[in-house]
């Protein structure tokens, strides 16, 4: 790729970027009622506030504590293979949120999607009613922690990625259930590959979080559905890694609105990976979080 071309797409990028804050103004503007009442802000695999593969526009304390602490963890498993993430974040002032995860593969090969990652996150979060949510944010991840090369000895070539975004988070209601539409879009700059990286770095995101049955299970349980054209690591593992796009499903469990405490987090998932391809793989994971 040229390095005119190069800037034709981040151009490209930065004009969407103008367009969604814009948009999301509007809906503000239009809009007030339902908001982040019913929002879980859950954990996206790489530990920013979001659904599974992507971020949201919502950071983990938006409006309930000046200080806000969350612990996490995912385990992702298909194509035999079984990948762990523990994660954590932290949240300041309503608007701020720092996370890491550490993305750890127990049975490495010569493959680079058998490595070992560390993902660095940090969002910011405009200020907006509480029915639209506007973030821009962005990850660096150190890619190719622990890989082993044919001789079984230590390979120190790393190859690292970073990644910004806007995130667009809206409340409404589908069949008078409560939902939360997500746009994204991004760029990742990364170290190519011919073939292990795609050739478009041009991010692209959207996922749908509904209440389901809100009367009868009080809002505890959300369905959730992301689809995008990047996941939560650039070299993800094999039950993520198809290049022409991740669909994500499952539902997401809010433990927290039984005991009905505003500083009290506690949310589990269960989901089907790349639901769409034949290398589909599963998921679970919880998240606990307390805010001061």
């Amino acid at each position: 790729m040229s390095f005119m071309e190069e800037i034709v797409r981040i151009k490209s990028v930065i004009i969407a970027f103008v367009i969604m804050i814009f948009w999301a103004g509007a809906l503000s503007a239009q809009t007030d009622s339902v908001g982040s009442s019913i929002s879980l802000k859950g954990m996206s695999f790489n530990g920013a506030t979001g659904l599974y593969s992507i971020p949201s526009g919502r950071v983990g304390w938006e409006h309930s504590a000046n200080i806000g602490l969350d612990f996490g963890y995912s385990l992702i498993a298909g194509d035999g293979q079984v990948t762990h993430i523990p994660k954590v974040a932290v949240s300041f002032l309503k608007f701020i949120e720092l996370s890491t995860a550490f993305d750890v593969r127990p049975k490495p090969d010569c493959d680079q999607n058998s490595d070992n990652n560390l993902l660095f996150g940090a969002k910011f979060q405009f200020p907006t009613n509480n029915k639209v949510a506007v973030a821009i944010g962005g990850n660096f991840q150190v890619l190719g922690l622990g890989a082993k090369n044919h001789d079984n000895h230590q390979n120190h070539e790393r190859r690292n990625a970073s990644q910004i975004y806007v995130a667009t988070t809206y409340a409404g209601n589908f069949f008078e259930w409560p939902s939360e539409t997500t746009v994204v879009i991004g760029y990742t700059f990364r170290e190519h590959d011919a073939v292990l990286y795609p050739s478009s770095n041009v991010d692209f995101g959207m996922g749908f979080d509904l209440v389901l049955l809100p009367k009868v299970f009080q809002n505890i349980i959300h369905f959730i559905v992301d689809f995008s054209n990047f996941t939560y690591v650039a070299n993800p593992p094999p039950p993520l890694n198809a290049w022409r796009g991740y669909l994500n499903t499952g539902i997401r469990i809010d433990f927290a609105k039984i005991i009905r405490q505003e500083k009290f987090k506690f949310s589990a998932d269960i989901l089907m990976t790349d639901a769409f391809d034949a290398n589909r793989g599963f998921s679970t994971g919880a998240v606990f979080g307390i805010g001061f």
